[in-house]
């Protein structure tokens, strides 16, 4: 009889472990656990830890509520502009609400994705080429208010979602391309102006102060002299005055005084056979030369000329 007694107990005792290791959940410090007790919601999402269900009666379902990172697949879609781009971006969203989680929406991690997708194709068409390539911030905001927007009601909660990359087509990275090219040499060629803005005033300071002081013009010529006589070459630099050279193109345009040509004497006339009296022929002079009468005095002879004052 206490044998009998004894193997009860060893079998009751052992069915109670059997129960309570079926009873016994363990949830962790990221998850809460949804309970539904005969396909109802029981209570309140159970907390991390050690927590205990009916065996057979309850089902527990655990929700992770850590930060879910999702890729969203490239979308391609044409802009305001008529430019077609490749927009690819990552949503970053976690669980707040597990109850929700489970019974308003079958999958809400599809659901997310979707709905991504879908608004990221719409930003888009809404948007320009320039506000994707540089005003990412505000598209950035507008993408996800119209992803958690409907979220909401699913217990997801959107962090941040960002736009990774932007594809553009070959012929239009070329276009942009040369536009910044163009855009580049025009403020090279603005600033390469100013430079010779400023330095021409300079140079004319510069010039106004030499020709006060025309010692000033020698130094600086004798300075240039020993600044290029340093260097180790074999070129020898000898400075001209520029009062020679004017001499120099004075005398080349001053022509030399041409002589006077000699006049010929006027052959004798021979008598004819008649009894006319003879006709003294008139002596012909020698005619001026065409080009000496209409040729143009150069303009530095006549300013050399000396002036004569007319009474």
């Amino acid at each position: 009889m206490l044998e009998l007694v004894i193997t009860l107990i060893a079998v009751a005792g052992g069915m109670g472990l059997v129960l309570l290791a079926a009873a016994m959940r363990v949830v962790k410090q990221y998850e809460r656990g949804v309970l539904f007790r005969l396909g109802r919601i029981t209570g309140e999402p159970r907390p991390p830890g050690l927590t205990l269900i009916v065996p057979f009666v309850d089902r527990l379902h655990k929700v992770n509520m850590q930060i879910v990172t999702m890729p969203i697949p490239a979308q391609e879609g044409i802009t305001r502009d008529n430019v077609t781009v490749r927009v690819d971006a990552v949503v970053y969203f976690r669980v707040v609400d597990p109850t929700s989680a489970l019974v308003r929406v079958e999958d809400y991690k599809f659901a997310v994705s979707q709905m991504a997708q879908t608004s990221l194709r719409s930003i888009i068409g809404k948007s320009d080429l320039d506000d994707l390539l540089s005003n990412r911030e505000k598209l950035n905001e507008g993408l996800e208010l119209m992803i958690d927007s409907p979220a909401v009601g699913w217990g997801v909660q959107i962090d941040r979602v960002e736009i990774k990359d932007v594809s553009l087509p070959d012929t239009m990275k070329r276009s942009m391309a040369r536009q910044a090219e163009a855009d580049r040499e025009r403020r090279a060629r603005i600033i390469n102006a100013d430079a010779e803005l400023q330095a021409s005033k300079k140079l004319a300071e510069a010039a106004q102060q030499m020709s006060d002081t025309p010692t000033a013009l020698q130094l600086r010529l004798l300075q240039t002299v020993m600044a290029v006589s340093a260097e180790k070459n074999s070129t020898l630099v000898l400075p001209i005055p520029v009062e020679l050279l004017h001499f120099l193109e004075r005398g080349a345009r001053d022509p030399a005084p041409a002589e006077e040509p000699k006049k010929e004497p006027a052959p004798k006339p021979t008598p004819e056979p008649t009894q006319k009296p003879p006709v003294e022929p008139v002596p012909l002079t020698e005619a001026p030369d065409l080009d000496s009468v209409t040729k143009t005095p150069e303009l530095g002879a006549l300013l050399d000329q000396p002036s004569t004052e007319v009474r």
